[in-house]
């Protein structure tokens, strides 16, 4: 997005608003985009992504790092860099977190990294490249931890 005629689908537009936060890893591309998804209702997190023009880099960081009420320290960034040492990169970047989300492929993957660390990209519910479809991640806190899922909504 904004690309073309592309939309968020409608059940990731539910998902998000029934959710009690929005966590987006980057590339909104515009301002706009971020305001909608602001205009959905629950609070919104995001980092700045690597296409995202200068006004969205001026409002968001390049990273952040959560705490999520009940749940683990959530860390956020756009990169996490080549799959090779992801997990010492992100563990090193981040030592508090349980979570480190990311983006910037666009390829959807959850898997435990360094020490226990989830690392977890949620794809895209609009712009798939290499995916097989259109994904979005949920997570839910539960008994002092995150639960991720991947989504797919095709």
């Amino acid at each position: 997005m904004p690309k073309g005629d592309r939309a968020l689908p409608r059940e990731c537009v539910d998902r998000l608003q029934a959710a009690d936060a929005i966590l987006h890893a980057g590339d909104l591309v515009t301002v706009e985009v971020l305001r909608m998804l602001e205009a959905l209702g629950p609070p919104v997190h995001a980092v700045h992504g690597n296409v995202d023009n200068a006004a969205v880099c001026a409002e968001l960081p390049p990273t952040r790092v959560l705490e999520l009420p009940g749940g683990p320290v959530v860390a956020m960034i756009h990169d996490a860099g080549p799959a090779a040492g992801r997990g010492h990169r992100m563990r090193r970047s981040f030592p508090r977190a349980g979570v480190v989300i990311f983006g910037h492929s666009h390829i959807p993957l959850h898997e435990r990294g360094e020490g226990g660390l989830e690392l977890f990209n949620p794809g895209s519910p609009t712009e798939r490249r290499r995916a097989p479809g259109h994904t979005m991640g949920e997570g839910v806190v539960h008994g002092g931890r995150l639960e991720l899922a991947l989504i797919h909504l095709d």
